[in-house]
C-alpha cells in the first residue's frame, strides 16, 4: 500500500501566479497541484493536496495527518511567521514534515526570515521555485521508506 502525504498549503497561496510574480513566479496552484499529484503517483505515495486561508483549518489538517498517519509537505505562508497554533499541531506529527517555500525566506525582510515551523520541520526547502514541491515530495518518500 503506498504512503499517504498530505500536500498543505497555507495563506494566500490560492493567488499563486497572480501575486507577486517578480517573487513567486507565473505558476499557479492548480499547475502546482497538476504536478505534485502526477510526480506524487510515480513516487509511489498517495497525496491529498490542499489549499486555505484559514489558521483554524490549517490546524485542523495537520491534526487530520497525525491521526491519518501521514507524511506532510507545508507550505505554511504567512502562518510560518507567528501561528503558534499552527506549531503547535504540526509538533503533533510523527511522520516527516518537510517545509516548503517559494522564496528564499532568508533573503527576504527580516519579518519573514524566521520561520516558526522550521523549528519542528524534518527538512527545509527555500528559494527554489515551485520545484521546491518536486524536491520535496522526493525527500519525503525516502524518509516514508526509511
Amino acid at each position: 500500500m503506498s504512503e499517504l502525504v498530505y500536500v498543505l498549503n497555507g495563506s494566500n497561496l490560492n493567488m499563486l501566479g497572480k501575486r507577486e510574480p517578480h517573487l513567486y513566479g507565473h505558476t499557479t496552484l492548480a499547475q502546482v497541484e497538476a504536478d505534485v499529484t502526477a510526480l506524487a503517483e510515480t513516487l509511489g505515495l498517495r497525496c491529498d493536496f490542499r489549499q486555505t486561508n484559514s489558521e483554524a483549518e490549517m490546524v485542523g489538517w495537520l491534526q487530520e495527518a497525525y491521526e491519518k498517519d501521514a507524511g506532510v509537505v507545508l507550505n505554511p505562508a504567512g502562518f510560518s511567521f507567528f501561528s503558534v497554533p499552527v506549531l503547535d499541531a504540526a509538533k503533533l506529527l510523527v511522520r516527516p514534515l518537510v517545509e516548503v517555500h517559494i522564496t528564499n525566506i532568508h533573503k527576504r525582510e527580516e519579518l519573514y526570515r524566521h520561520s516558526l515551523i522550521s523549528t519542528v520541520a524534518t527538512g527545509v526547502i527555500a528559494g527554489l521555485g515551485v520545484q521546491g514541491y518536486a524536491l520535496a515530495l522526493h525527500a519525503m518518500a525516502q524518509l516514508l521508506r526509511s
